[in-house]
């Protein structure tokens, strides 16, 4: 664990958590307690065509709130999608944001949030905007189980022009309040669930192994492990299990509560990558490469892999290598949920496993990783899983 029991450590609280069936009603009287009458919604189109969307707006017309909608949000939200949404916002005036959706919406809600704020700002300027004015206040709504984007006030958007990814955000923005309703991500396809879901497994493993992680986000991070690996297969396997979306749902709550403390590592590093060059959706990036950069970063992380075997409640091994069990009991729960492909499959030729090489390298997220990869050593583990 990177923080000494004898080191000075301040923690922010992340946001109001409203959790529960049913509790998307609350949503007018949450939108009035951060002291505005009108809501600004962004999601996607997939949710405006599965009526997700419309669910939302119902309960804000039923109560009367004047709203507004973007549903451009791309899958891999990009500068371009966050100015836009900006551009209608602006438009649409002072107003609580509402962001609906998975990681990709959440990310780009902040953004948007951030530059209605900034007038003359615009997504590429990222780098400069965290010293930026403050952008208008957030309410997150997750319909997916993955991202714990709803903790913090950060979002990754993808430059088109740089082919990279770029961290927006300001502390203005981290949601005010995160509603959490699993009746929202019923029905989710398998598929979504698996990708979504996995991520948050990662970000609780990486979590426990992180340089930045400290007793706090460690009793985040386990019981996240415990509750993604305990729910994760079963709403996979039955996505309308309402008690398994919940506790999936939580769960990725509170991996997302700790990645916010601790930071993440080379999973993420190489799944940022990754996506930036393949348009590889987020968790299937993840799931390319997280036994083989687990197994790369073990002999630095004995501790946090034990942590995350007893969370995954794995009888001890008899040869008291937690570090094999855990790994071997994270490709077993991958291969169950049949998301795992190779780099090739993904649209990655040869050619470009140098450049996802040197993203990863190069992305911030590495820097917390247990044990410090070069870029010899990142190619080697692309080139296996090629």
């Amino acid at each position: 664990m990177g923080e000494s029991l004898t080191s000075q450590l301040t923690v922010e609280p992340t946001c109001r958590i409203e959790f529960g069936p049913g509790r998307l009603s609350h949503l007018p009287d949450l939108v009035s307690s951060l002291g505005m009458s009108r809501a600004f919604v962004v999601t996607d189109r997939g949710l405006r065509a599965a009526g997700i969307a419309g669910q939302v707006l119902k309960v804000l017309d039923a109560a009367g709130v004047e709203h507004g909608v973007y549903d451009g949000v791309g899958a891999n939200p990009s500068t371009g999608n966050v100015d836009e949404g900006a551009a209608r916002a602006r438009e649409f005036g002072p107003a609580v944001v509402v962001a609906l959706g998975g990681g990709s919406v959440l990310d780009a809600a902040k953004g948007i949030s951030l530059l209605v704020g900034n007038a003359d700002a615009a997504a590429a300027d990222a780098d400069a905007l965290w010293e930026a004015l403050d952008g208008l206040p957030l309410i997150a709504i997750p319909t997916t189980s993955g991202t714990g984007a709803e903790t913090n006030g950060f979002g990754v958007i993808e430059d088109t022009e740089a082919r990279r990814k770029v961290y927006l955000g300001h502390p203005s923005v981290k949601p005010r309040i995160a509603l959490l309703d699993p009746e929202l991500a019923l029905g989710l396809p398998a598929r979504i669930t698996a990708a979504t879901g996995i991520d948050a497994l990662v970000h609780g493993i990486e979590s426990l192994a992180s340089r930045g992680a400290n007793p706090l986000s460690a009793a985040y991070a386990t019981q996240a492990v415990a509750m993604v690996g305990r729910w994760l297969p079963v709403a996979h396997a039955d996505g309308s299990d309402l008690e398994a979306r919940a506790g999936l749902m939580l769960g990725a709550h509170l991996a997302g509560q700790a990645l916010t403390i601790s930071g993440l590592g080379l999973v993420h590093g190489i799944g940022h990558a990754l996506t930036a060059h393949t348009g590889t959706p987020h968790g299937v990036a993840l799931a390319a490469v997280l036994e083989e950069v687990l197994e790369f970063s073990a002999p630095a992380a004995q501790e946090a892999y034990e942590q995350a075997g007893r969370a995954l409640r794995l009888a001890p091994p008899a040869d008291g290598d937690w570090a094999r069990a855990t790994i071997d009991a994270v490709r077993e729960i991958s291969g169950a949920l049949g998301i795992k492909q190779p780099l090739r499959d993904l649209g990655a030729c040869p050619d470009l496993l140098r450049p996802v090489a040197a993203g990863a390298l190069a992305d911030a997220v590495t820097r917390n990783a247990p044990r410090q990869p070069t870029e010899e050593q990142i190619l080697g583990i692309l080139e296996a899983v090629y």
